[in-house]
């Protein structure tokens, strides 16, 4: 995505902020890159250091609040999050993201009134994609992120990904892919954040704790690898793959 697009506030306070500075932009750009790369430590001080002097924009806001809950600060996560709702009322992924901290922070009534209101946005309306239509794109976004991994196009396929993931942020499935092309792309750290996701929006969805194990284990934190396959024979005790892979780690 161009910066111009990303930096655009959809709701601009008035008067209209001034252009960036070269230090702003360069902050900006940063900051995204580390996000993007999964240089969470990098992201989130060039993203603050952003909004010291520019709060307007609701993209900043949202990743600092991503980047805040994975480094286990919820309640700043929560902040900033609410902060880009402010700025742009209809941030779908924000809310998505919001929603989940509220869960895991137990205020239950919040969580779902912000599920409510994603499902509320995905009703068609005047000059609006309807969900079907909506799935379909994602699907070929999807296919495309497919074909871009297969021919080793990493950067291209999670960037198909995330598109496909823009549309429709609750295909678990498109999530799961994802998570495997960023492992593959040595970006471990952020392979386990989707694969976390996954898991948190459909906890059936059992590839993806096997994955996830894959993950940690190639991580060298074999015994948190080791837990997460136990889980999952838990879970459905005929999964091949998890026995596999504790009998590898376990010979004995």
């Amino acid at each position: 995505m161009s910066l111009g697009s990303e930096l655009d506030p959809p709701h601009p306070p008035h008067p209209v902020s001034p252009p960036l500075t070269a230090t702003e932009r360069h902050e900006y750009e940063r900051g995204r890159r580390c996000y993007e790369s999964g240089d969470w430590e990098g992201a989130l001080a060039a993203l603050q250091r952003f909004l010291d002097s520019r709060r307007e924009f609701a993209d900043v806001h949202y990743m600092v609040g991503t980047l805040l809950d994975h480094a286990g600060e919820p309640a700043a996560a929560v902040e900033s999050l609410g902060e880009a709702l402010r700025l742009n009322p209809v941030y779908t992924e924000a809310m998505v993201a919001l929603s989940s901290v509220y869960e895991r922070l137990g205020d239950f009534e919040r969580s779902r009134a912000l599920a409510e209101q994603v499902a509320r946005l995905a009703t068609p309306s005047a000059g609006a994609l309807d969900p079907t239509t909506r799935g379909k794109l994602a699907n070929l976004e999807a296919e495309l992120g497919d074909a871009y991994r297969a021919v080793g196009e990493m950067a291209d396929a999670i960037e198909a990904y995330r598109r496909a993931l823009d549309r429709c942020p609750t295909f678990h499935d498109i999530r799961h892919r994802l998570a495997v092309t960023l492992r593959e792309a040595g970006l471990p750290d952020r392979a386990l954040a989707e694969f976390e996701r996954v898991r948190r929006g459909n906890p059936d969805f059992l590839d993806a704790a096997v994955q996830a194990g894959v993950t940690y284990y190639s991580m060298g934190r074999s015994e948190e690898a080791v837990e997460i396959w136990r889980e999952v024979l838990e879970r459905d005790s005929d999964r091949s793959d998890a026995r596999m892979y504790l009998r590898m780690l376990r010979p004995r």
